[in-house]
């Protein structure tokens, strides 16, 4: 039985032009060759199998070659080439009709002897070692003696030497002379996987190539020759999910290849290589997007339960979830489908799909996959955490509309029901006892009309007597608090009912009248006045004006604690004319900072401006260390009650002035001094000629300035180490 050659090595590349996603480098050799700047060390640097070892010994073949010695070296034409020795040219430059006008890539031959003994491994100019195995300082001097002989037939001598980076640092010390200053004849040829572990007194000497990750279409396009040379009829879904498994490297995927065609024979499936290499197909994330959009929460778990009883792990079905829902994001524009690597049905599929979801949907579940990602290997209970994912996606398209009704308004918002009930049901305001003759109850409100039921005024009970009336100063977000609760009913379940229940019965109720307080809390550094006038403390608090009934309401009573004597604020209007009348009047309420010089200001208290600064600036120090610096110094007020504040540089001056407007306010309110103001000046600091250079002089500065060093020093015997 004939031996059995695997696809990597039997259709291995034996010339530049058939390398497979490599053109950046196999370009740049072949014009290095053809304009005899060959260098004399090369590094090959990238992933596994994308073709290094490949390349270098194309290159070793190409350079001994006879028919580039003598069209390139020696100047020969090609025809007189084809006429002397036909032997040595080309097969590609004998079929054409003008060799010498016809453009070509340079190109081993061979045919000629050179290229034969390459090509059955008895070539005494190529050398490879195995840097993983001879990676000792005697295995590079032994390659340094080999290269001291000149070869016997051919120009150049090449040694390749693979996975470099095994060598040890001696090794590569002892290597660096040589690959330097090598014999005319030699040439290094240098490749690794990983270019970091490589000494950069190395790297400086070489020719440094990075190859490349090989496309998914070329890797594709290469199986699809070696399919077509093999007589294998294989689909192209399956070939291009090869392909996408390899991950960039061309030797993996005809590995993937020749495993798929012992499995399947010479009928090679999509279906075939999803079931051997055990991967999760396409057709599962197609499904569980199309039930995500169509909130079926049933369908997507079943899903779920599928993948895990077919073995998948719960991670990778994850990432690809992730991967999918990004391949649909990329679809929703058609100048960025070229970023999906797949197959046309595929694609085509993918557009599909990515018209019926909305970008919003793709983007929030996205965001949500990926969180799902990263939280995955802390969860406790994966297969939960996984659920409650595809269960938040589920609902996605709902959650997302709820939030673009609520964010247009609350017109928009009615149509979902659930949110206007819970904000328009409110419990009814208790109604307290009230007299029968029509007089005002003790809670200041009228009796209903019997227009609402004269049966509920009927019911009510005997009249209270009234307290004294008192002004009621109500916040307005408190205006519908509930009065007193009532005592707790017991029922028969033993669960006590904690507040009332809204009554859907037909009852009159009364309201609590809104009313507001009016705080006066911005300082004022002119007087430490409120700020409204005519609402100095000492008068009667000022109600707000009572809200307007609600349509279906009965009508409120007359709101407590109100005097028609008192001016509303209703308006903004009313207040501005209510200061104009006022500042007419020669009451202004509010004080004007003079521009010029002030006298007659009281003088400064220094004991309570010290104090009240110290007080801000250690209550500064538990927020922000940066204010508290700029604030913790020295400062003195003059006659025109301004504090002189000097800080080191401008740049805490602007951090003063960040916080200035705040500061200011509370520093006028607690000193009582409404024209304090503050000027900041920046202190240029004055050189004190002393320069520390040597150590000894930093450690006699340092004892200086923390005495506690030397005492440190001498309780721990230190000694100064200069």
């Amino acid at each position: 039985m004939e031996n059995f050659v695997v696809s990597a090595r039997k259709y291995r590349p034996a010339t530049f032009r058939s390398v497979v996603g490599q053109q950046h480098v196999t370009t740049t050799l072949q014009n290095a060759i053809s304009s005899q700047h060959l260098a004399q060390a090369f590094l090959f640097c990238g992933p596994r199998g994308v073709g290094k070892t490949t390349c270098a010994r194309i290159l070793a073949k190409t350079i001994n070659c006879e028919f580039v010695e003598e069209h390139v070296r020696k100047g020969r034409t090609v025809s007189e080439l084809i006429a002397a020795q036909p032997d040595i040219v080309p097969d590609a430059l004998l079929a054409a009709p003008n060799p010498d006008a016809a453009p070509f890539e340079l190109e081993a031959c061979g045919k000629c002897s050179s290229c034969r003994a390459f090509q059955e491994n008895a070539s005494f100019n190529v050398h490879e070692l195995d840097a993983a195995s001879n990676n000792s300082v005697e295995d590079i001097r032994s390659l340094v003696e080999q290269v001291r002989y000149a070869p016997q037939q051919g120009r150049f001598k090449v040694y390749i030497i693979d996975e470099v980076h095994m060598l040890s640092n001696a090794a590569f010390n002892a290597f660096l002379k040589t690959l330097e200053e090598p014999p005319s004849y030699a040439i290094f040829i240098l490749a690794t996987t990983e270019r970091h572990k490589i000494i950069p007194t190395i790297l400086s000497r070489c020719q440094i190539f990075d190859f490349n990750r090989i496309r998914v279409d070329d890797i594709r396009g290469h199986l699809r020759h070696v399919a077509t040379q093999e007589h294998i009829k294989a689909e192209d879904d399956a070939l291009h999910l090869l392909a996408q498994k390899a991950d960039g490297g061309l030797r993996d995927a005809l590995s993937m290849f020749d495993q798929m065609v012992t499995f399947s024979g010479h009928d090679l499936t999509y279906k075939d290589v999803v079931q051997n290499l055990h991967i999760l197909d396409y057709e599962y994330y197609f499904r569980l997007v199309d039930a995500l959009l169509s909130e079926n929460l049933s369908a997507t778990l079943l899903l779920l339960d599928e993948i895990m009883q077919n073995g998948f792990d719960l991670h990778n079905f994850v990432v690809g979830a992730a991967e999918h829902l990004r391949g649909l994001l990329v679809c929703k524009d058609p100048v960025t489908v070229q970023l999906l690597e797949v197959s046309d049905n595929i694609r085509n599929r993918y557009v599909q799909q990515a018209q019926a979801a909305s970008l919003s949907f793709l983007l929030s579940a996205l965001n949500l996959v990926s969180l799902c990602d990263r939280e995955f290997k802390q969860a406790k209970n994966q297969r939960l955490h996984v659920e409650l994912t595809l269960m938040k996606l589920a609902y996605l398209n709902g959650a997302v509309q709820f939030a673009r009704d609520l964010s247009a308004g609350p017109a928009a918002s009615a149509a979902n029901g659930e949110a206007k009930k819970k904000s328009s049901v409110t419990p009814p305001a208790p109604t307290a006892p009230a007299p029968s003759n029509g007089q005002p109850a003790a809670n200041g409100t009228a009796e209903a009309p019997a227009a609402y039921g004269s049966s509920a005024v009927s019911a009510r009970p005997a009249p209270v007597p009234a307290a004294p009336k008192q002004p009621v100063v109500v916040d307005s977000q408190l205006a519908h608090a509930p009065a007193d609760p009532e005592p707790i009913v017991p029922i028969e379940s033993g669960v006590e009912e904690l507040h009332d229940t809204p009554s859907i019965e037909d009852e009159a109720a009364t309201e609590v009248p809104t009313t507001s307080k009016l705080r006066d809390t911005v300082p004022h550094v002119e007087i430490g006045k409120p700020s409204i006038a005519g609402h100095e403390p000492g008068q009667m608090p000022v109600t707000a004006a009572p809200l307007p009934p609600r349509p279906g309401m009965p009508p409120m009573g007359k709101p407590l604690g109100l005097t028609s004597k008192l001016p509303g604020l209703g308006s903004l209007s009313a207040m501005k004319a209510q200061l104009a009348e006022q500042a007419a009047a020669g009451k202004a309420p509010v004080d004007t900072e003079p521009t010029g010089p002030v006298t007659g200001l009281p003088t400064i208290d220094d004991a309570l401006l010290q104090r009240v600064w110290s007080e801000l600036t250690e209550e500064r120090k538990a927020t922000s260390m940066s204010e508290f610096s700029v604030l913790n110094r020295s400062i003195s007020a003059d006659a025109q009650h301004v504090v002189r504040l000097r800080v080191d540089n401008p740049v805490q001056e602007d951090q003063f002035n960040e916080f200035r407007a705040a500061f200011l306010g509370e520093l006028r309110r607690r000193t009582g001094y409404s024209r304090l103001n503050v000027q900041v000046e920046v202190v240029e600091q004055q050189s004190s000629g002393r320069k520390l250079y040597t150590s000894s002089d930093k450690l006699e500065y340092l004892k200086e300035k923390f005495p506690m060093l030397v005492e440190m020093q001498q309780r721990l015997g230190l000694d100064a180490d200069f």
